[in-house]
């Protein structure tokens, strides 16, 4: 194969890898695999038949990656980390076919780390060192521990809120960067007799008529809800009880906020992958939206929403 090098030590079999790719020692390619251009194999990396690699992957010392393990472009695979393809191995008894797991462009896996068989690790999703991955990972997402559990999104800048400090504070509105998202602070009342909250429907920050809301609540901590983007439906989320962390992402910018009171709340207009994570166990999210509910209106693949983002924002 031209222009791929292969150490003296190293050991290629597979016809399909691409030009610029470096083999190195005790590396053990089979036929059958497929690596792409401008990728990195380490020394002790072993690579079934079945496995694909996209272009420019990164595969640190001692990986193992088997057959029905798709990697995409641009990915880092850190050391050790281990991948798996069968949910119940027994000895000489093979699957007609494994289960297939991906790892989308511009991940990158820890050291260390364990994926579990059939699951997807999303586009420049991060996954920490010796995390064990149980459930797939959304894109952008990073995740540590065991079982791995979401700790925040990658790039994204932090807006919350600033603390409350008198009982009575005017109300304010502030951008977060992301494609229109917003942050509105209420009103808030405070006397012997408990706390109140309130706004007008259109305004005060909520820029719709609502004409559908629900609750969330009994969320186990380490769920995700949300992970989906809307065609044309505008929401707003307020945390009446408890805490909540909110994500957003326009496509191009990404914002994380804590949604930890009632006075607070986030809009979320179309077009935006929007995500809840780390739920408090008393977390209790309150969701206004500007349509009835339409399963059509749904945009639930992170790469369609990109492709209708981008046709969205050139039009």
């Amino acid at each position: 194969m031209r222009d791929v090098f292969v150490h003296e030590q190293g050991l290629c079999e597979s016809q399909e890898v691409g030009p610029g790719t470096r083999i190195w020692a005790f590396a053990h390619v089979l036929e059958g695999a497929v690596v792409g251009a401008d990728c990195n194999i380490c020394d002790g990396v072993f690579v079934e038949g079945g496995a694909i690699l996209g272009d420019r992957v990164t595969v640190k010392c001692g990986v193992q990656l088997w057959s029905g393990v798709q990697i995409e472009d641009d990915v880092f695979v850190g050391p050790n980390a281990t991948f798996t393809n069968d949910p119940l191995p027994r000895s000489r008894e093979w699957l007609e076919a494994h289960p297939q797991t991906i790892v989308c462009k511009g991940a990158s896996i820890g050291a260390n780390a364990t994926i579990l068989p059939g699951l997807e690790i999303g586009a420049g999703a991060v996954v920490g060192a010796g995390a064990v991955v149980t459930r797939s990972v959304p894109p952008h997402a990073v995740v540590a521990g065991n079982p791995a559990r979401i700790r925040g999104y990658a790039d994204s800048a932090k807006a919350n809120a600033e603390p409350l400090v008198h009982p009575e504070i005017e109300p304010r509105k502030w951008e977060l960067g992301v494609g229109g998202v917003h942050m509105k602070r209420f009103a808030g009342f405070s006397d012997l007799r408990g706390r109140l909250t309130a706004g007008e429907l259109p305004g005060d920050g909520i820029p719709f008529v609502p004409q559908r809301w629900f609750l969330v609540y009994d969320v186990p901590g380490r769920e995700v809800r949300g992970e989906h983007a809307h065609r044309a439906c505008h929401q707003f989320l307020i945390c009446v009880h408890g805490q909540v962390e909110v994500a957003v992402d326009d496509g191009e910018n990404r914002a994380e906020a804590t949604l930890d009171e009632p006075t607070v709340g986030i809009y979320v207009p179309p077009l935006i992958w929007a995500s809840q994570f780390r739920y408090a166990s008393d977390a209790v999210l309150l969701v206004f939206a500007s349509h009835p509910y339409d399963s059509a209106d749904y945009i639930r693949d992170y790469g369609a929403f990109l492709e209708e983002a981008g046709r969205a924002a050139s039009a």
